[in-house]
């Protein structure tokens, strides 16, 4: 019990902190695919190609830059993110209504007091909602981090795999599923009292 609880440690870890990197990089590119007219189609077409190449062949070549660890997994997992809160970002702030916008030009904001006070704050719950996939994706993706030497739930599913124990396979394949539904779920009740209170 000790083991799995160290590993569902580990394995919470390498998704934050990826969630966190691609939750700051995601936000950026957004708010550029927003500003800069034409970019956008860049920034979400890139970050579209990423979320195509399989996910051991991005990790397998992130190996060679980062080496074997937990580095290259959070790497990946940083690049699988990245496309919901682009796209929930700039699809968020596209949609505020233009006549919010020129009031705020009518008070006198300028560009960045309108994206913090106004745009960014209004856009939230549709952010909020792409790091939720990005989040609940990430727990499943890292489980096969265990194949370029990362740690988490995916080390005692592998092992139980070549040893043929479906005891082990279950040990860690269960909170690898009650993790992603626990953060499903709460995540999914925030945003839904996120979208009520901009109601």
């Amino acid at each position: 019990m000790g083991s799995i609880l160290n590993y569902t440690i580990q394995h919470l870890y390498i998704v934050f902190i990826a969630c966190i990197f691609s939750a700051v990089i995601g936000v950026m590119l957004g708010v550029i695919a927003y500003w800069v007219k034409y970019v956008d189609t860049i920034i979400l077409s890139i970050a579209d190609v990423v979320q195509t190449i399989p996910s051991l062949a991005l990790l397998a070549m992130l190996m060679l830059i980062f080496g074997l660890g937990n580095t290259t997994l959070i790497a990946g997992l940083i690049l699988y993110s990245l496309l919901p809160i682009i796209r929930n970002t700039y699809t968020g702030m596209q949609s505020i209504s233009p006549y919010i916008k020129e009031a705020a030009i009518g008070m006198g904001m300028s560009k960045w007091q309108r994206l913090f006070r106004v745009e960014l704050p209004l856009a939230f719950p549709m952010i909020f909602s792409g790091i939720k996939i990005a989040m609940v994706t990430a727990i499943g993706i890292s489980v096969i981090g265990v194949l370029i030497g990362a740690g988490g739930l995916g080390y005692p599913i592998y092992r139980g795999i070549q040893s043929n124990n479906f005891k082990l396979i279950l040990s860690g394949a269960i909170p690898v599923v009650i993790l992603a539904l626990l953060f499903d779920f709460v995540m999914t009740r925030i945003e839904i009292k996120m979208y009520k209170g901009h109601k």
